[in-house]
């Protein structure tokens, strides 16, 4: 499985790019949301999901992690395919898309090409839960240098724990030990509270 493509930008159109990379030529469907955000750079770098079916391999690319992240989320749907998926994400933002699931805005999900009363209800109901779970920020892009307690609350969520209450614990498991904990140290102790 790829994370991510890096490498020069060959072709750029609104459906795919192609990025050289080591010698070798990625053809990547993107969304219009990755276009936009794309360019007209010389390098490029795109967050990648591999779809593998009997008679192709396909690679989806995302201008950042978080696009990445809800694009899985759809496409884990039932009746929610890879295509349809972007085309979500060609129609609508990412963050519109997610304001939209979390307070169950059956009509702009609908307004989407492909998406109808029935398919827009299922999204809904299916990952409102999960993205609130996860919180609003979860569409932006991770810092590259992160802290013991940004890392002990990306594993929690990761398992299933709700941000907020996670976060609430670590905090006070930090200042009772004045911040001289691992990120192991820091999950174990959250684990024996949550």
């Amino acid at each position: 499985m790829y994370d991510y493509i890096s490498g020069k930008l060959v072709f750029k159109s609104p459906s795919h790019v192609v990025i050289e990379a080591g010698g070798i030529g990625y053809h990547i469907n993107i969304s219009l949301n990755t276009y936009s955000k794309v360019g007209e750079v010389e390098n490029c770098k795109l967050f990648i999901w591999q779809y593998v079916k009997e008679d192709a391999l396909t690679l989806y690319g995302f201008a950042d992690d978080g696009e990445r992240r809800l694009f899985l989320h759809l496409v884990s749907i039932s009746g929610i395919g890879p295509n349809t998926g972007r085309m979500m994400l060609s129609s609508i933002t990412p963050a519109e898309i997610q304001a939209a699931i979390v307070s169950g805005n059956v009509a702009l999900i609908q307004r989407i090409k492909g998406i109808g009363p029935k398919s827009a209800q299922r999204i809904i109901l299916e990952l409102q839960d999960k993205l609130r779970k996860e919180g609003p920020d979860t569409l932006t892009v991770v810092p590259v240098s992160k802290t013991v307690k940004d890392e002990a609350l990306s594993a929690l969520v990761m398992l299933g724990f709700a941000r907020n209450a996670a976060e609430k614990v670590l905090d006070q498991e930090i200042n009772k030990n004045n911040g001289d904990l691992t990120v192991e140290q820091l999950i174990k102790f959250a684990l024996k509270t949550l």
